[in-house]
């Protein structure tokens, strides 16, 4: 199962469920014949932005953040307005330029939107390196990049 539909899932069984720990989630999605690490589930956690709110019982259970799930591809058109410094392109290859601290950020953002012809994507404190599957690829996503900007 893809990231994204496991995501969905986790959605799902938060909003229907009680589920008050990440091994509660491991197993909800077992039950569903998903088999996930508790590694796995902990990024999805963090990427879901889920948070710990109280429980009927006394105790705490998670739920999605209040403000509703924010468009990843929103959150990206922001980032690359508000803090690309440079976006370049040399045959497959695409650079971004940052401003100090929002590297990770955006690197995460692009590994979530699974972009057709991203085969990888690295991320430091100001930059992106993203490797595409071929120059045509390249070229694409940074005319996406671009058209996001606008």
């Amino acid at each position: 199962m893809k990231k994204v539909e496991r995501q969905q899932l986790i959605r799902k069984i938060i909003a229907k469920s009680q589920i008050e720990r990440q091994d509660d989630l491991v197993a909800a999605l077992k039950g569903k014949n998903v088999y996930a690490t508790q590694a796995t589930i902990s990024r999805d956690i963090k990427e879901l932005q889920l948070v710990k709110v109280p429980a009927n019982d006394g105790g705490y259970r998670y739920a999605l953040p209040a403000q509703g799930e924010i468009d990843n591809q929103t959150r990206l058109s922001t980032e690359l307005s508000n803090n690309m410094i440079s976006l370049k392109r040399q045959e497959q290859f695409l650079s971004i330029i940052m401003h100090p601290g929002n590297g990770p950020v955006m690197a995460s953002l692009i590994r979530q939107l699974e972009i057709d012809g991203v085969f990888s994507v690295i991320g430091d404190d100001a930059g992106v390196l993203i490797v595409c599957r071929s120059i045509d690829a390249a070229i694409n996503v940074e005319k996406m990049f671009w058209n996001l900007m606008n």
